[in-house]
């Protein structure tokens, strides 16, 4: 057991000293490089007006919303494995990042391009997802492998619906297709603090329920059995995770295999406690959006590669070696 904490504080340690290292090297290199120990000055206005507007009002929102989303991404990725009992679980995955990027698309449509508003058509597109999946396990009793198939049914179809949209609706179509790929090259204070907002009380919220989600984790009879109303926690968990994709996908796009990659690395050093899982899937996603972000920005400098491409490079055979590996999620149980 002691060996065990050790572990967890390095991991914790190294996790905070990259997140904090990359984050640096995110405000410092671009097309314009500043060295970081002129970063105080350059904030001040002590280096030029432009380059204060190019840190206050380009990197430093992008640093923000790639750690954002990253954090966001990942937690609910986690939370969606453990209350679905399967690992293979994760937003972009089973539609949820869909049905968030449904609903941004379907108030874009309507003229409302950001604020809260946008947030919470992400948040209810997502939210409809999960309960669509839900209630396809809970009354089909399907398998694990079948609620993962299931969900790229879904994700396949809500994606349909989006581009019939966008084909319907031409004025959103450039919108489209920057928001699809995924990426913080346009993010900016106005779209990025309402849902950042709520994306840190969702945080905030599942660091307090991290025994309940523990208890769900065991199954429907132990929990009912230890006294814990299991339907309605599941229903927080499932709402809370749906609420960090949705935020997220508001402002970031459609980012994928955040949420399924970044737990598996956590559980391989912390276990699935989910007091020790939670916050650093929170730090590890963070910084791994941010680093990727960053390569994106730099691989083919002066041109920037959308890192939703990045993501999905790295993703897609992550996925396909842990489909192998699990077998449908069968391993989890």
């Amino acid at each position: 057991m002691k060996n065990r904490n050790r572990r967890q504080f390095l991991f914790l340690c190294a996790g905070i000293s990259g997140c904090l290292a990359v984050s640096v090297l995110s405000l410092c290199l671009g097309n314009v490089h500043f060295p970081p120990a002129d970063l105080p000055g350059i904030l001040a206005g002590d280096k030029g007006a432009m380059s204060r507007s190019i840190l206050l009002y380009a990197r430093l929102p992008r640093m923000f919303a790639a750690l954002l989303a990253g954090a966001a991404l990942a937690v609910s990725g986690a939370v969606l494995q453990t209350v679905l009992a399967n690992r293979l679980a994760s937003p972009g995955i089973i539609g949820v990042n869909a049905g968030a990027g449904l609903g941004v698309t379907l108030c874009c449509a309507a003229g409302v391009l950001s604020g809260y508003a946008v947030s919470c058509a992400a948040f209810a597109g997502s939210l409809l997802t999960v309960a669509v999946i839900s209630l396809f396990s809970y009354r089909t009793s399907a398998s694990k492998t079948t609620v993962i198939l299931g969900g790229v049914a879904l994700n396949s179809i809500l994606n349909a619906i989006c581009e019939s949209v966008t084909v319907l609706d031409t004025d959103i179509a450039m919108l489209s297709i920057d928001f699809r790929v995924g990426g913080f090259s346009s993010v900016s204070y106005i779209r990025l603090i309402p849902a950042g907002l709520l994306i840190l009380a969702a945080l905030a919220v599942l660091f307090t329920l991290c025994n309940e989600l523990d208890v769900v984790a065991l199954g429907d009879e132990t929990a009912k059995g230890i006294g814990l109303p299991v339907g309605r926690y599941r229903l927080v968990f499932l709402a809370l995770a749906a609420l960090l994709a949705g935020a997220a996908v508001s402002f970031a796009g459609l980012l994928g295999f955040v949420g399924l990659i970044v737990p598996h690395f956590v559980r391989r050093y912390t276990g699935n406690e989910s007091r020790h899982l939670l916050p650093l899937c929170a730090i590890c996603g963070a910084g791994f959006v941010a680093f990727c972000d960053l390569a994106a920005r730099l691989a083919f400098a002066p041109y920037e590669l959308p890192v939703g491409i990045l993501m999905s490079v790295i993703g897609g055979p992550v996925f396909l070696f842990l489909l192998v590996r699990y077998k449908g999620g069968r391993r989890y149980d």
